[in-house]
């Protein structure tokens, strides 16, 4: 489980902390089946992994990575930690490290305190004297930037919910040995009602990007059929 134990970085009582790698790799995400993606991931992460949109009850709207086809499984994590794609997706990368908020609305760095890679000597230290070191700043940028990156991402998917372009679908996978998948509460583009919005509408979401974005998601459904073919490959072995 990711983020099991939060807590928010301190130089005082993390003066002596340092980050590596961690021994066993990206196993932390091997039983993460979805993942949340930010808009600017969709051309890189939609050559690999379907990208589709979950709805929750208050009606936010959030763009996944879908990684397998059952729960707690992730096909693209190998045994040994490895990760077995071009592309990982930006909140893999930023693990063990996180934003929170406090309860004065404050951003805070958080890390998880679970995580193998966290030691008090041996690797890169967080502070130097009382001081940000080099790496820190390093994933306060990538943290920053992501936290904007998904500011910006739920702006694009806002404009999605309130222009009803989304709709619910179920999808089937079957494997060789005969075993079936169903894949539920789905939601992707509805493309029937994005060609029939209006001409001025359309144009300007071309002009935003918006265009680009969706048609990234609708490409990336076709990488449905590498997760059947991933499973099965992974079934057999």
């Amino acid at each position: 489980m990711m983020y099991s134990k939060p807590v928010a970085l301190n130089r005082d009582l993390h003066s002596a902390l340092t980050v590596s790698p961690s021994p066993t790799g990206y196993r932390f995400a091997s039983d993460v089946l979805t993942v949340m993606l930010a808009a600017s991931e969709f051309f890189d992460a939609g050559r690999i992994y379907p990208i589709i949109f979950s709805v929750n009850r208050d009606t936010d709207v959030v763009p996944l990575a879908l990684m397998g086809l059952e729960e707690r499984e992730n096909l693209f994590v190998s045994d040994d930690g490895a990760w077995d794609a071009t592309y990982i997706p930006a909140y893999f990368r930023r693990y063990p490290f996180v934003t929170m908020e406090d309860n004065e609305g404050k951003m805070l760095v958080c890390f998880d305190e679970a995580y193998d890679g966290l030691n008090l000597e041996g690797g890169t230290p967080l502070f130097r004297d009382g001081e940000v070191t080099e790496k820190t700043k390093e994933i306060q940028a990538f943290l920053q930037d992501f936290f904007q990156q998904m500011k910006q991402t739920g702006e694009f998917c806002r404009i999605l919910q309130e222009k009803g372009l989304l709709r619910q679908i179920s999808a089937q996978a079957s494997l060789v040995d005969g075993r079936r998948y169903a894949l539920n509460d789905m939601f992707v583009v509805d493309e029937q009602k994005l060609a029939g919005l209006p001409d001025d509408e359309v144009v300007s979401m071309f002009r935003s990007g918006m265009l680009a974005l969706i048609h990234a998601h609708l490409l990336s459904l076709r990488n449905l059929g590498i997760l059947v073919e991933r499973k099965n490959k992974r079934e057999t072995h």
